[in-house]
């Protein structure tokens, strides 16, 4: 039993309740963020390793850091003699891979290394009792996450697989779609509001502040919002677009039209549609920055328009910035800029953390911000304030692009910076959302709402674990700030209902992953003769 080999830690109720669910099922568990997924990962490894002596049990997360944070955390709760326990990195050159999966009990790493070393024979997944895949929500369509849970299924004498996140998609299909992938026969969901778990969160308090939106910025949003509209137009004239014209539309569209063209198809028309499809997904980032991010963002990305055009890098570019409208419109901006004028939300985010840091001066705070730019930005406003330290906490370069990035040495100082309180503010994108090993907030803040529900979800569970915690969400009226705001809460009731109905079918027997991908099989088998 986990519990004789368990002595540093002791399992709460629900957890210990989960973990006896996912003993002998394919699992999927659902937990808000820092509420204990990495510990019933723990005691079910515990349990295959007793179970299936000299067996292995494979932990994938979606970077190195988090394999490393879920290896230091089964290093300080396992008896030393325990089990072999070994990170695998694209570091380690292949031939010591392969050396090490033979001697290693307990395997951490990232999907990517795992596929590619299957993919070439390194080693075969027949030993492993038990693969844990966490931010499970990623196993979909073609990434490792998928590839490996089904080389998994086919090749384990003794499989079982337990898939972990805090929220697994918004719609029926995507989920289904991932318990499919990974075999799951039993769903395992908890929400801060469920009673088990209620007893051992601390109070959230929840504020959403709106944000005038300035007369000012509304009048230059407005000649942009004409010029984009007039594209969208022209998508409709040309018997294009008969969709809402959102941007997923019509990058959808584009690419549409773009592999119509690839195919040899060179009509003008579909030619004149992708300019007009490029035109109206720039026009419209321009609208999202000058409406819910900071004039700074979006003259910097104006000025990264007139270069691309000035190097002659795109047509589409080219034929917005002769426009004499948006000329217009980036003199009127320029002007409001050099006056010292921003987006009213800076000046909103610097008065919380000013009472905040008064209140308390011990108060650590995350930011959530969107873009790079708008968090350089806001660090320059918060860094203004009194006993404040701030930093920007972004993910690596990647390659090809010019912006720099944050090394993951680099990422992991100023996490330690954090913790040990030499930084009291953290401005993140997209990369403190999922995983990381973020210490326990006062605040958490969005400087803008987010479409998306798991993101949504998982930004929100910084805070509010050990400790008393605020979540604030700034949103600018009637701007896509507030149109992005009930879509992600619409679309986290939705998910809700959607685990609900998943999780009757499975106890019903009306959605068998299993038997789906049996019959799959014999199907295959049947038509192809494999």
């Amino acid at each position: 039993m986990p519990e004789k080999v368990l002595t540093t830690i002791k399992p709460r109720k629900y957890q210990q309740e989960i973990y006896e669910n996912c003993k002998e099922k394919n699992c999927l568990v659902v937990l808000p963020t820092g509420i204990g997924k990495t510990l019933i990962a723990l005691m079910l490894s515990i349990y295959t390793q007793k179970k299936y002596p000299a067996s292995k049990t494979l932990f994938l997360a979606p970077t190195r850091p988090l394999a490393e944070q879920h290896l230091s955390y089964f290093k300080k709760h396992l008896p030393e003699l325990f089990a072999e326990l070994t990170l695998f990195t694209g570091k380690i050159n292949a031939e010591k891979r392969r050396e090490l999966w033979d001697t290693s009990d307990i395997i951490f790493s990232t999907p990517q290394c795992i596929g590619n070393d299957i993919k070439n024979d390194l080693y075969d997944l027949k030993e492993v009792s038990l693969l844990i895949e966490d931010e499970c929500h990623r196993c979909l369509k073609n990434y490792s996450y998928t590839y490996i849970a089904e080389k998994y299924k086919e090749q384990a004498k003794n499989p079982r697989i337990l898939g972990l996140t805090a929220s697994p998609g918004t719609d029926k299909q995507t989920i289904q779609q991932i318990s499919r992938n990974l075999g799951i026969e039993i769903i395992e969901i908890r929400t801060r509001e469920s009673e088990d778990v209620k007893e051992y969160l601390q109070e959230l308090e929840f504020e959403v502040i709106p944000i005038e939106f300035p007369k000012e910025l509304k009048d230059i949003t407005a000649i942009i919002r004409k010029l984009y509209e007039k594209k969208v137009a022209e998508l409709k004239n040309r018997k294009l677009l008969f969709e809402h014209p959102t941007k997923t539309n019509i990058l959808k569209l584009q690419g549409k039209l773009m592999n119509m063209i690839t195919s040899g198809n060179r009509n003008f028309n579909l030619l004149s549609g992708v300019s007009a499809c490029a035109q109206a997904i720039k026009l419209s980032h321009l609208i999202e920055l000058l409406e819910t991010q900071t004039i700074f963002s979006s003259i910097n990305y104006i000025k990264s328009m007139f270069e691309q055009a000035n190097k002659n890098q795109s047509k589409a570019v080219k034929n917005i910035v002769k426009n004499q409208e948006f000329n217009s419109a980036y003199i009127k901006l320029n002007e409001l800029y050099v006056k010292g004028i921003e987006h009213p939300k800076l000046a909103k985010l610097k008065e919380i953390t000013e009472i905040s840091i008064k209140s308390n001066p011990k108060n650590k705070t995350i930011i959530f911000s969107q873009y790079r730019d708008a968090g350089t930005r806001i660090a320059k406003e918060i860094n203004s304030i009194e006993n404040i330290n701030a930093k920007v906490f972004i993910g690596q370069a990647k390659k090809g692009r010019e912006q720099s990035g944050l090394s993951q040495k680099e990422q992991q100082q100023i996490m330690n910076e954090f913790r040990e309180g030499a930084i009291n503010v953290i401005i993140a994108t997209s990369i403190g959302e999922e995983g990381l090993d973020i210490p326990e907030v006062n605040s958490v803040i969005f400087y803008e709402p987010i479409p998306s529900a798991i993101r949504k979800i998982q930004r929100a569970g910084r805070t509010a674990r050990l400790m008393k915690g605020k979540l604030i969400i700034l949103m600018t009226e009637n701007t896509l700030d507030e149109i992005f705001y009930y879509a992600s809460r619409a679309k986290e009731k939705r998910m809700y209902k959607s685990i609900e109905n998943i999780k009757k079918d499975l106890h019903n027997g009306t959605f068998n992953p299993s038997q789906e991908e049996k019959e799959k099989k014999e199907e295959q088998k049947r038509l192809f003769g494999y």
